[in-house]
């Protein structure tokens, strides 16, 4: 990976940080990441400070954090000091209620890691290199508001050359259905896809529940990135 200058973007990091910590206010928040540096960093910049009930660098603590503090967002790294960031956003997703989870992808090549999170249903992937340009702050827009964020480059660069996600629907998806699902790729919430095709929420609503269903995914970037390789909808060019 070549080296990055941030020098001239002090001002627009500080600023990616200003609102990233604003959208954590309505949240109870883990944090779960394998750099202990990286962690106090993070510790350090979260405001308001009581939005942060959980921090650590271990996927056992990050487990039980989750679970005493009834926090509804996890951010987790893949790499972590102990265990790793897919195994535990699918143990976090087994939980009732299952939190938001965010998974900052630091060793794109550790692709069992990642594949696992995203089948585990995770919400939102991002990669580290992309840190300090906004990608984590549109991705906590984005999973916050109940849509679904990936970072094109990854899904180019991991998942093409991924059978697992070649199998037929289980059901045809209808015309309406494919116009939601090519919404959902390009990280719309429902109030947007509802505004966008005139229907009201109840129906998009539904339509997202039958595609999820059809198609056999946990998630709605499960169900983009499935509806990318089966060729029914197409990568947004502008993500």
């Amino acid at each position: 990976m070549p080296p990055v200058d941030y020098t001239p973007l002090i001002d627009d990091v500080r600023g990616h940080v200003r609102s990233g910590t604003a959208l954590l206010k309505p949240h109870r928040l883990v944090a779960c990441i394998g750099s202990r540096m990286a962690l106090s960093l993070f510790v350090n910049a979260t405001e308001p400070a009581e939005a942060l009930v959980g921090a650590t660098t271990s996927e056992a603590i990050g487990l039980d954090l989750l679970r005493s503090k009834e926090a509804d967002l996890l951010i987790c790294t893949d790499r972590l000091e102990q265990g790793n960031g897919g195994s535990l956003v699918e143990s976090a997703k087994q939980l009732q209620p299952a939190p938001t989870t965010l998974m900052v992808v630091t060793q794109p090549r550790r692709l069992i890691t990642i594949r696992r999170a995203f089948e585990a249903g995770c919400d939102g992937i991002c990669l580290e290199s992309q840190i300090g340009l906004g990608t984590v702050v549109m991705a906590l827009q984005t999973v916050s508001a109940g849509a679904s964020y990936m970072e094109k480059g990854l899904h180019q660069q991991y998942f093409q050359g991924y059978c697992g996600l070649a199998d037929a629907p289980l059901a045809r998806l209808t015309e309406r259905e494919v116009e939601v699902l090519q919404r959902i790729t390009a990280n719309a919430t429902n109030q947007e896809i509802a505004a966008d095709l005139f229907i009201s929420l109840e129906t998009v609503k539904s339509h997202v529940a039958q595609v999820l269903q059809k198609l056999a995914c946990r998630s709605r970037l499960q169900a983009a990135i499935k509806g990318i390789r089966l060729g029914l909808v197409e990568w947004p060019e502008d993500r």
